[in-house]
């Protein structure tokens, strides 16, 4: 009679905390990339808003996760797969020696958290130069609350019912990352209106060399944000980082075909953002499709989102920075092509269709695209109408003629130019006559 192996007890591999270590270190180094990348893409007169509303995201969304948000993300199912408890609330419970998986508990808390910052910040270039600065400090804990963390419990979570009873597959966030940011980002598109000028005038991206520098170090933190959901130093997180690579490269070229074919030219923001879509698109499904897999699912990211930003245009919604275009569209195309693309050796047993798994892995990634959009825009939606009828969402017409970074933060990113009897604009005085008289 041969007896069964005791189940080895949980441990601390070090190979895979230090991996994971690192990680969580460039998923937090995209926040800051991603301040660069939306102020780089604004007008001179909201570039410190920008960075502001990125960088506040790391302290808000830090206090309320640690508070109650990874308890009811990643704590034991409380209510039929929506939600998880309150027993690990202000990390109770959970010290060094706490084990998840082979990485320290704690560990893995923070790079949860990690792209919880990033989501709420996505949000904030669907909004740029218009959206009061005070009430992005209330939106962004109530949005972390309501809409990040009940996701993140479906489609991560112990019990969630999109990974346990739906079945779909999310490798690194599709659905809870982007697909929410870029409903959500629809959705205040919609309680705020459009920008003044919208249209008729020309916003072009005023810094294109910080837009490059902000895409370059997002991609260099999304090997952090792929590869390490893979929660250890293994195989799966190499095929996760050359998938990513990959797609990168392929959305890049496919924006540019589009802008070569279409304009006549390639642009470096046309590069930058292909780029980013790619990205956006392998995120679901770089732990499930192979290396064929990747560059279609990178290639056909830069294609359709090369054309979805311009849909604003034609359905008269103000998604600023493009987030909808670039975020809900590129996470949809990742997260439901895996039904196609899904290879056995990857995911270890689902199957796309186009290796013989029929049209069920597609058709529960489709549901659970629609859920979770539905959701995210929805709630999202109620939140700024809320907040909007409480202490107004945004900014007064005078404050967005003049610009956010003089009138709510009485800074200026850059000073051109002399008043007077050449005396330099100083950027210290909160005067919107300076601005003016720039102008």
């Amino acid at each position: 009679m041969i007896l069964a192996a005791p189940l080895a007890a949980p441990h601390i591999d070090t190979g895979d905390t230090a991996w994971l270590l690192a990680a969580t270190a460039l998923v937090l180094l995209m926040t800051p990339g991603l301040a660069l990348f939306y102020g780089g893409m604004v007008r001179t007169k909201s570039v410190l808003n920008m960075l502001m509303m990125s960088f506040v995201s790391i302290a808000l969304v830090t206090v309320v996760w640690l508070a109650a948000g990874y308890s009811l993300a990643f704590g034991d199912d409380a209510f039929g797969g929506l939600i998880g408890g309150l027993k690990h609330a202000g990390m109770a419970g959970i010290g060094p020696d706490s084990v998840q998986g082979t990485v320290p508990t704690i560990l893995f808390a923070t790079f949860q958290l990690t792209f919880a910052i990033i989501t709420a910040a996505l949000i904030s270039g669907a909004i740029a130069d218009r959206a009061k600065f005070g009430a992005w400090l209330v939106f962004v804990p109530l949005w972390a609350l309501l809409v990040y963390v009940p996701v993140a419990h479906w489609v991560w979570g112990p019990g969630g019912w999109i990974l346990d009873s739906l079945g779909a597959l999310d490798f690194a966030g599709g659905l809870p990352v982007e697909v929410t940011s870029g409903a959500s980002g629809l959705a205040l598109c919609l309680v705020l209106g459009p920008r003044l000028g919208f249209k008729k005038d020309a916003m072009r991206p005023h810094n294109l060399p910080m837009v490059m520098l902000g895409a370059g170090l997002l991609w260099f933190g999304w090997f952090g944000f792929n590869a390490g959901s893979a929660l250890g130093a293994n195989g799966l997180a190499a095929a996760a980082f050359l998938n990513t690579l990959t797609a990168g490269c392929t959305g890049l070229l496919g924006w540019l075909f589009v802008e070569q074919r279409r304009d006549g030219h390639p642009t470096t923001l046309g590069a930058a953002s292909g780029a980013v879509a790619g990205l956006v698109a392998i995120t679901p499904s770089c732990g499930s499709v192979s290396l064929l897999g990747a560059l279609v699912v990178g290639l056909a990211a830069g294609l359709v989102c090369s054309y979805a930003v311009s849909w604003k245009f034609k359905l008269n919604y103000d998604d600023s920075l493009d987030v909808v275009g670039v975020h809900l569209v590129g996470g949809v195309i990742g997260t439901v092509l895996i039904g196609v693309f899904a290879t056995e050796s990857m995911t270890g047993g689902a199957e796309g269709l186009l290796y013989g798994g029929g049209l069920g892995q597609l058709g529960r990634q489709l549901v659970a695209v629609v859920a979770v959009g539905a959701y995210a825009f929805v709630v999202t939606y109620g939140i700024g109408k809320l907040i909007d009828r409480v202490i107004g969402l945004r900014a007064d017409e005078e404050q967005e003629q003049t610009g956010l970074d003089l009138t709510v933060h009485a800074e200026t990113a850059y000073d051109h130019g002399v008043l007077g009897h050449g005396a330099p604009v100083s950027s210290s005085v909160p005067s919107a006559q300076k601005v003016k008289a720039q102008a």
